[in-house]
């Protein structure tokens, strides 16, 4: 179904209450932006925070219709979508009773993209381990807005000027990696991630180097057999099809300046493969997009930094960086406008 054409405002979800998420909303108030966005977070965690950091902070409460006008763009009006604490948080201090208000921001936002009322999602970071001790089973944001969106496949990228590093696996122990790269994994993802950077990133005819899974990408198999029985099959399916895709490339070399030069971006097959590259290249500037979901996601490169919150020591690059990837996304290909 069709639904009409939506820009802004965003939603940013505040992450982590007892991490820099809180501050990062704070700070994103104080920007000339704050007017296109919806803060999901506790009112008065967002007003405590604010006035650690000494910045002034007016609440408006947001109605998701479209009649809602946006605020004046002074420094400090920020709407937002109450979800309330379940019990006071503390900064640098996790505590397990919050778990279920960190997903609930998570859903009320995802929710709110797929009805149309936000544009995009825009999440500052969580804290996986405490939503777990709580009980509840979180992987990470693009598992769980997979789940909630019901996507087939939803693949994490991470940009920096000049670098995007995409993962055929995300959250998953190292010594689980190798059985998840099956033939039918490498080849979803690869569809996904074409797909996507075409709709969504504009480049008409993606070039893509896949990283192989060993050393050497499995020298001739005397090093593992999965990137000639897997990986390699995958690509040269989709190859055959017309897409510009090399591989599998020993890791040591795919990030090679000169093997880069026109490449729209590298598939790693697991979290530590490519993200010590990419965030090496561009750390602080990096933006998590999460493709394959029918609504558009974009993150900070970081984590909750628990030893920060609440001072001034917190750069909210990232952060403004995940913004304007998320509204530049959203005028570019509307994704959830297209029905995709």
């Amino acid at each position: 179904m069709q639904r009409p054409l939506v820009v802004e405002p965003l939603a940013v979800t505040a992450g982590e209450p007892a991490g820099v998420g809180p501050d990062l909303v704070v700070r994103l108030a104080q920007e000339r932006l704050a007017g296109g966005i919806v803060a999901v977070a506790d009112p008065d965690l967002l007003l405590e925070r604010a006035a650690l950091l000494g910045l002034p902070l007016r609440v408006i409460p947001f109605e998701a219709r479209a009649a809602d006008p946006p605020p004046g763009r002074m420094p400090g009006e920020l709407r937002v979508l109450p979800v309330p604490l379940r019990v006071p948080a503390a900064c640098g201090r996790l505590n397990a009773a919050n778990a279920p208000y960190v997903i609930e921001t998570l859903e009320r936002a995802g929710r709110g993209c797929l009805e149309g009322a936000f544009a995009a999602l825009v999440t500052a970071p969580v804290h996986k381990g405490i939503i777990n001790d709580a009980g509840i089973p979180f992987s990470g944001h693009t598992e769980y807005l997979a789940a909630l969106t019901g996507s087939g496949e939803a693949v994490m990228m991470l940009c920096a000027p000049g670098l995007r590093v995409a993962l055929c696996t995300t959250h998953v122990p190292l010594r689980e990696v190798s059985a998840l790269i099956t033939e039918a994994r490498v080849t979803s993802v690869l569809r996904v991630l074409v797909r996507d950077l075409r709709e969504r990133f504009g480049a008409q005819a993606p070039r893509i180097i896949v990283c192989g899974l060993n050393p050497h990408a499995g020298e001739g198999g005397h090093l593992g057999r999965e990137d000639a029985e897997h990986i390699a099959p995958a690509i040269a399916a989709l190859r055959a099809l017309g897409h510009d895709i090399e591989g599998p490339v020993p890791a040591d070399t795919a990030f090679i300046a000169s093997r880069l030069v026109g490449v729209d971006a590298v598939l790693a097959m697991y979290h530590d493969q490519g993200l010590p590259v990419l965030k090496h290249h561009g750390f602080g500037a990096a933006v998590n997009v999460t493709l394959g979901l029918p609504i558009l996601r974009t993150s900070v490169d970081h984590g909750t930094a628990l030893d920060k919150a609440g001072t001034a020591d917190v750069d909210p690059g990232s952060m403004l960086a995940a913004i304007h990837t998320a509204l530049d996304l959203a005028r570019r290909a509307p994704m959830v406008n297209k029905g995709l």
